[in-house]
């Protein structure tokens, strides 16, 4: 069983300026929650026990809120000093936390609900039944996006990921996913993206993925942000 989770939240957020001019965007609010203690109630549930948190921008407000509230888990807060250092950076620079365990990664910006814990669930059974798994992520149709202007980030067949046809990719990250430390065994420290990773074991045919069949949503631009704003959300 998956015990650990990071979440990714040293992001600028600056497709939702002004609103994050003074405030980092894991702590903006949807309904009566922010999006980080969301994802930190959801991790709960999800039956996660040690979390990560990067943070980078205006890190000392997520530090202080997250001090300031109880979440009932082990929570260590990694400040990235001088330069952001991006998804993949910002990972590998948490690993120590996690010895050789896989982890979930996971965004605060998507609007996470309890529907989502039989699918994660059903992600960790398929990556922890097969040993050969190194990183699963959770995808989704684009046309169950909420937010209309996502192109796909990846196509998925019989559980295997690929972005071969440039023209058409189907499926968006949801902004979950399972990792084994040892998928960072060629990088070094330092600045690059996720992406470098993902884009490395597509090669090899080491991607996995499931489909997400929930409407997607996920705070990307301001205007997206106030149109969720108007909407009842079920947690």
């Amino acid at each position: 069983m998956i015990r650990k989770a990071m979440i990714l939240a040293a992001g600028f957020g600056k497709r939702i300026n002004p609103l994050t001019l003074t405030k980092p965007k894991p702590l903006l609010k949807i309904g009566n929650e922010t999006l980080l203690s969301n994802t930190l109630k959801f991790l709960k549930l999800f039956g996660i026990e040690g979390v990560v948190i990067n943070t980078h921008y205006l890190g000392k407000q997520i530090r202080d809120y997250v001090n300031k509230n109880q979440f009932n888990l082990k929570i260590n807060l990694v400040y990235e000093k001088g330069k952001i250092l991006d998804t993949g950076g910002g990972i590998l620079n948490t690993i120590k936390y996690f010895s050789s365990e896989p982890f979930l990664v996971i965004n605060p910006d998507t609007i996470w609900n309890s529907y989502y814990l039989k699918e994660l669930k059903s992600m960790e059974a398929l990556f922890l039944g097969n040993k050969k798994n190194k990183c699963s992520l959770l995808l989704v149709s684009k046309e169950k996006s909420f937010d209309k202007t996502f192109k796909g980030d990846f196509n998925l067949k019989n559980n295997l990921i690929d972005r071969k046809d440039k023209n058409k990719l189907n499926y968006i990250y949801t902004g979950a996913q399972i990792i084994k430390p040892e998928i960072f065994t060629s990088f070094n420290s330092g600045v690059f993206s996720i992406n470098k990773v993902w884009d490395q074991l597509i090669e090899n045919n080491e991607l996995s993925g499931i489909e997400s069949k929930i409407n997607f949503l996920h705070v990307s631009t301001l205007d997206i942000y106030k149109n969720l704003l108007k909407k009842n959300f079920k947690h």
